[in-house]
């Protein structure tokens, strides 16, 4: 049997993160392992009462593994939740947001393919999370394109499952505590090359409370991302080959 951690970020989503659990959970039970799999959640040093509510919903959900850790933003605490997937045994690692804008439901395409593909991807469709940030994502692939010379449908989605030995060889490229870190793991699938495929998905609004990621914020990663990514592809270009 293979094991599925589904690794679940989370900073000031009390609004969200009860329902969360509650779609996701069920996920995780149908692909247990025997009860090895785990819906891992990482509080990232929330403010509110965010851990507090993982922290009951445990009691009742076995698989349910929560974890908290100091503040660091989106992108480090997906790397930690990696990380602590591949170092707990996990053969597959799917990855989505505690905001509710993906659905569990669409889900099960990802799995019955994973045999056939090194990572699988959602390609957001009829995006429901407004313009500004399908013009982001538009500018974010043609960055990519510039800057790595590969095309990345929709390099940032939340929906990604992968296994867990390409992951770790991929993961040894991005640095650590990386703002986009989602981002460089698409395009370093993409360059490997390994097999990717992208399978549409449902993208809703955010279902409550506050994004803490604003365009400001988003202008600012993106100018440190696009540095840190030129660094990366002269490495990538003196060795070569990402696959070694």
């Amino acid at each position: 049997m293979e094991s599925l951690y589904i690794v679940i970020p989370a900073y000031n989503e009390e609004e969200n993160i009860k329902h969360v659990i509650q779609d996701w959970y069920p996920v995780v039970e149908r692909h247990a392992a025997g009860g090895v799999s785990r819906l891992l959640v990482i509080d990232d040093g929330s403010r509110d009462r965010t851990y507090e509510i993982l922290q009951e919903f445990c009691e009742s959900y076995p698989l349910l593994e929560v974890v908290t850790k100091p503040n660091a933003g989106h992108g480090a605490t997906l790397l930690f939740g990696y990380h602590y997937a591949l170092k707990h045994g996990a053969d597959y690692i799917f990855q989505t947001d505690s905001d509710g804008q993906t659905l569990p439901e669409e889900f099960e395409p990802f799995w019955e393919q994973r045999k056939q593909w090194d990572f699988l991807i959602g390609r957001r469709w009829h995006r429901q999370d407004g313009k500004g940030r399908i013009f982001v994502t538009r500018v974010l692939r043609l960055v990519i394109w510039l800057t790595f010379r590969v095309w990345t449908e929709d390099a940032n989605t939340p929906y990604r499952l992968m296994h867990a030995d390409t992951l770790r060889k991929v993961l040894r490229w991005v640095p650590e505590d990386f703002h986009l870190s989602n981002v460089l793991i698409s395009v370093l699938y993409c360059k490997g090359p390994y097999r990717v495929k992208y399978l549409p998905i449902t993208f809703r609004p955010r279902q409550g409370g506050v994004n803490s990621i604003n365009f400001k914020k988003i202008f600012r990663i993106g100018l440190q991302a696009l540095r840190e990514f030129r660094n990366i592809e002269k490495a990538l270009e003196r060795v070569g080959n990402i696959r070694q």
